[in-house]
């Protein structure tokens, strides 16, 4: 019964998320989008690096929204449309009774891929060989600048991710070329750190930093893109960016962000994603050597980020911030590990805290509850596209076994 009552409830989500993100024509804001200001990039502020950084911050940490008053207009952001392109896809392979629950049918799920694919075809980044994506708005961090459209290991992947699975429902060549395409963007754009032992992928092809959880994402592109090519290039590449992360792992099991002086936090969703991608690597290549890895990664994860009462943590060693991205992280690293039924309670627990804390009447999902103040702005990307992605996936497992359900 309660099985039941938490399937039909994770239906009415979805579909409420469905009408949102569909009659906002999955345009929406984001919380580094800041520098998007028609009024800061009237201002000479916009060449300074503190300037550009604080700027970020105001709109990043404000609860209130300051978008519309500052000219910030909602715009389609390619990763988040890689999400929603994989969510489809999930469902397009859903059961008949979800998709009747959702009111929609396969020739509406393929008219919305073929929408979103095409849309993320115009959209890659100019000026590079290869098809490759980066965010909407120029962004500053506390490492680097990146202007916008400046395509990224993170969004390119996740965009090509995605479009492996549309060309498998579809057959649309153009969606496999331009995946394939991505790889070679991952090969021969970006900057690497290298060595006799170690590789490490950089975040664009401006910097050269060493974020751990990008180069996986990089590494898992090539090791998916070989198993369409057959290229030993791409397999040996990602072999040793794999091995070069796992080789940093602690011994706890947890990773670092990365290796700059400021990156040496450890978070919940930049966890699930390098073991989404170790897992990955090993399912497309068939090279089992990083199982351990894998493994003391994930009783880490399943350990250090979900309180008893199904609250997500952001960070390993406190409750606050709660962000959105961590509920939807989990189910997706359950989902994609295999290690969903063995964790369904945990799973549910979280999603049911969700539901009942993060989700708006409207339909759309808060972006972070900290101590006290909740910040329920409607982010299209790091929300509302996450927690689609998530649902879809959920629900694609979960209702193989309540075909009749009404």
């Amino acid at each position: 019964m309660e099985d039941n009552k938490l399937r039909s409830e994770s239906n009415q989500a979805l579909s409420d998320l469905i009408d949102y993100c569909h009659s906002n024509g999955y345009k929406g804001w984001d919380p580094y989008d800041g520098l998007n200001s028609l009024f800061f990039q009237a201002t000479p502020l916009k060449h300074s690096r503190i300037a550009r950084l604080a700027w970020i911050q105001l709109f990043k940490r404000n609860p209130f929204n300051l978008r519309p008053f500052l000219a910030v207009k909602k715009d389609y952001n390619t990763k988040g449309l890689g999400l929603f392109l994989h969510g489809y896809c999930d469902l397009y392979r859903s059961s008949d009774a979800l998709k009747k629950t959702l009111g929609l049918d396969d020739p509406e799920i393929l008219k919305r891929i073929h929408f979103i694919g095409n849309k993320i075809l115009e959209l890659r980044s100019k000026g590079y060989d290869n098809f490759c994506w980066g965010y909407n708005f120029d962004w500053q961090n506390r490492v680097f600048f990146q202007p916008a459209y400046t395509p990224t290991v993170v969004a390119t992947s996740f965009v090509a991710n995605a479009l492996f699975e549309g060309y498998e429902i579809t057959k649309d060549r153009r969606l496999l070329d331009a995946a394939l395409s991505a790889a070679n963007f991952v090969k021969y754009d970006l900057n690497r750190y290298e060595n006799r032992d170690e590789l490490i992928f950089s975040y664009s092809p401006l910097d050269d930093s060493k974020v751990y959880n990008a180069s996986l994402l990089g590494a898992r592109l090539l090791a998916r893109a070989s198993s369409y090519s057959g290229s030993i290039d791409d397999t040996k590449l990602s072999q040793k960016a794999v091995r070069t992360i796992c080789d940093k792992q602690e011994a706890d099991g947890s990773w670092i962000y990365g290796e700059a002086a400021v990156q040496g936090w450890v978070d919940s969703f930049h966890t699930g994603f390098n073991l989404e991608c170790i897992f990955e690597y090993m399912k497309y290549t068939g090279d089992m050597d990083f199982k351990d890895s894998f493994n003391s990664g994930i009783d880490f994860y399943l350990k250090s980020f979900f309180k008893a009462d199904g609250i997500p943590k952001y960070y390993h060693n406190k409750t606050y911030p709660i962000d959105i991205h961590s509920p939807a992280q989990l189910t997706v690293t359950l989902i994609k590990t295999g290690r969903l039924k063995q964790n369904i309670q945990l799973c549910e627990k979280v999603l049911r805290w969700t539901f009942a804390n993060m989700k708006s009447k409207k339909g759309y999902y808060f972006y972070q509850m900290k101590k006290g103040v909740t910040s329920k702005i409607p982010y299209m990307r790091w929300a509302q596209a996450w927690m689609f992605y998530a649902l879809c996936a959920f629900l694609k497992e979960t209702m193989k076994d309540y075909e009749n359900l009404d």
